[in-house]
């Protein structure tokens, strides 16, 4: 490796970055010889949602939570409704800075509002982990909740650092076929080693968007579902329906009768299988 030039750790592509450059998720920067988050404290989203919106069914039902997101994502989605801001990099993005301890204070300050926490969402938080870190440290130290929306696509090491802190998680399982998974820019193993380490730490929530001729066949549910339920059948799985979106518009929206089918068969290994987007 050339001098000066770092592979990132922070997920499976491990980047090689030169010294100014950027990994594939725009968020991290070789800078002086250091992999950095040149997203730290830089948000483009902030707004207090129904936790119900993570979608987390199983986690304090009815109350709200203060959701925030910066820029950047390490998988290609080419269905991302927030491509807007996880496809972009600094000179794109439209943000404002916050400090940890201005979003933990700002986050106690909407408890009147029903607010329990922070929610790091919107684009990959995890590209950006020591934020998440450092900010969820002082919203746990100021007795409220925090919670991860994440594709699980980052190495153990990386959930290892923020987990302390993370009282609930909805993880995007996009499928179970290696091949859809490459096509996203994902690795399926990465993600399955994620839920697996999660679930044993807070509560988890599953996501599988369910994308026409992509991976919507009821084998690959079949399969997806029963090894949910190897881990743990209470896990809530949300089957969502699709819609066009981004380089994606192509084709027609899931049929709501394929995604409730879907739903029954998970059903028939896990306890808790909702629908999305019907």
């Amino acid at each position: 490796m050339n001098e000066g030039v770092l592979a990132c750790p922070v997920c499976f592509h491990h980047c090689v970055i030169p010294q100014g450059g950027y990994g594939r998720c725009r968020a991290r920067k070789n800078v002086g010889g250091e992999i950095v988050c040149a997203s730290y404290g830089r948000l483009t989203g902030l707004m207090l949602d129904p936790v119900e919106k993570k979608p987390l069914r199983h986690f304090h039902p009815g109350s709200r939570i203060l959701s925030v997101g910066s820029y950047g994502c390490n998988l290609s989605c080419p269905f991302c409704q927030n491509h807007d801001i996880s496809m972009a990099d600094e000179k794109q993005a439209e943000y404002t800075e916050m400090s940890p301890d201005e979003l933990a204070d700002l986050a106690d300050q909407c408890r009147g509002q029903g607010n329990i926490g922070v929610a790091f969402t919107y684009n990959e938080p995890l590209v950006g982990y020591e934020y998440v870190r450092d900010t969820a440290r002082l919203v746990r130290e100021r007795g409220m909740k925090n919670v991860l929306v994440t594709n699980g696509t980052a190495e153990l090491s990386v959930l290892e650092e923020v987990l302390p802190f993370i009282d609930a998680m909805n993880i995007d399982l996009k499928g179970f076929e290696e091949g859809w998974y490459r096509k996203l820019g994902g690795d399926l193993e990465a993600v399955k080693r994620f839920i697996a380490r999660a679930a044993k730490s807070c509560h988890i929530e599953l996501t599988t968007l369910i994308v026409p001729g992509e991976n919507d066949r009821e084998e690959e549910m079949e399969r997806e579902a029963q090894w949910i339920a190897s881990i743990a059948p209470e896990i809530v799985l949300h089957v969502t329906r699709f819609f066009p979106r981004y380089h994606m518009m192509d084709r027609d929206p899931t049929e709501v009768r394929k995604v409730y089918e879907l739903r029954d068969i998970a059903g028939k290994y896990l306890k808790y299988v909702y629908t999305g987007n019907c």
